[in-house]
């Protein structure tokens, strides 16, 4: 039996990765991550078709014109992530689940792809004001980037009316509990 698309966003800051990474450890749901694409260059350690598909950027925009992606951004300028088509089919073909961990506007348009295939859901912040909390107790940015990364939360929020379900993390266990919960019914 093919696999099924599990599609998780998330503004940054609200818990996307550590949610999917504890659903993961958990081991009860056969779910596997899909290998991205990017032109950018290996960093130390990396390895072509384990941590990224390192494309060069000819490759990369060949890539795009061949709509050989499920989704892809240019983060920074000149910069571009993506979701290859062929990584989904290889896990779903191979009867395993994947997981998107991706921005909210390549999750609108994957669930478009794939309709029935795919669930979407978006990790919500309990407020924009406990996500700016969040953000400034992580003490890693200056306020200058935590302002931005608030104004595109506010903005990716929108998007939430999209996706099939939203989870709010106010408690973390309790959002794992309910991002698994959605998962283990939609894959059943």
């Amino acid at each position: 039996m093919a696999g099924k698309i599990i599609i998780i966003s998330a503004p940054s800051g609200c818990g996307k990765s550590t949610i999917i990474n504890a659903i993961l450890a958990e081991g009860k749901i056969d779910m596997q991550f899909s290998v991205s694409a990017t032109n950018r260059s290996p960093r130390e350690g990396e390895q072509h078709g384990v941590n990224y598909f390192f494309l060069s950027d000819a490759d990369f925009r060949k890539a795009i014109a061949e709509d050989a992606f499920v989704e892809y951004e240019e983060v920074y300028p000149g910069r571009y992530y993506g979701t290859l088509k062929s990584e989904v089919s290889r896990i779903c073909e191979a009867g395993h689940n994947v997981v998107l961990d991706i921005d909210v506007k390549g999750g609108v348009n994957v669930k478009k792809l794939y309709g029935d295939q795919a669930r979407s859901i978006f990790i919500m912040p309990p407020s924009v004001e406990e996500l700016q909390r969040r953000l400034e107790g992580r003490a890693t940015d200056s306020a200058e980037v935590i302002a931005e990364r608030v104004g595109k939360a506010e903005f990716e929020i929108g998007f939430a009316k999209d996706y099939d379900f939203q989870v709010v993390n106010d408690d973390l266990a309790t959002a794992i509990a309910q991002t698994a919960s959605l998962i283990e019914e939609f894959v059943k």
